[in-house]
């Protein structure tokens, strides 16, 4: 990030942000256009070695604007709490960025199984099934880490 977080007394270690990145049910890919507009779509995803795994079709608007500028930033948003007579929230949140890139071969494999083994663990041996049937029909994106911060307001 080419800015320091401006709430200093929110910020949270980075291993605290990598759990939040974990631990988090989606998250939202923001990039730019091909008409330099932002554009975030929200996805599921897996994270490991330093990096941000999610799956799409084989063609579609979230490719057109990757293969135009692959520089990429993602954000989870885990629990929150609303306090109304406080006019705040409880939040934790971690936001990286990155290059993004299409991975092949059996980094691909490996990538479906952590986001079938995530979002399905109680359906492996279907899951590996399900994986086999639809590969040709499945891009595999990797987004890789070059920086990560996390933000807080605890109770």
């Amino acid at each position: 990030m080419d800015k320091p977080m401006r709430r200093q007394d929110r910020k949270i270690a980075e291993s605290e942000a990598i759990d939040i990145l974990k631990k988090g049910e989606y998250g939202i890919l923001s990039m730019c256009t091909t008409s330099n507009e932002g554009y975030g779509i929200p996805l599921n995803y897996a994270v490991a070695d330093n990096a941000i795994y999610f799956h799409c079709a084989v063609e579609g608007t979230k490719l057109d604007y990757l293969r135009n500028n692959n520089k990429a930033s993602f954000c989870v948003v885990g629990q929150t709490m609303v306090l109304p007579s406080k006019f705040g929230t409880i939040y934790e949140s971690a936001i990286v960025s990155g290059i993004v890139t299409e991975i092949e071969g059996e980094e691909k494999q490996e990538a479906l199984m952590l986001i079938i083994e995530k979002y399905s663990g109680d359906y492996i041996p279907e899951g590996k099934d399900y994986i086999s049937r639809l590969n040709e029909r499945v891009k595999v994106l990797k987004l890789s880490i070059s920086s990560i911060s996390g933000k807080a307001r605890k109770a």
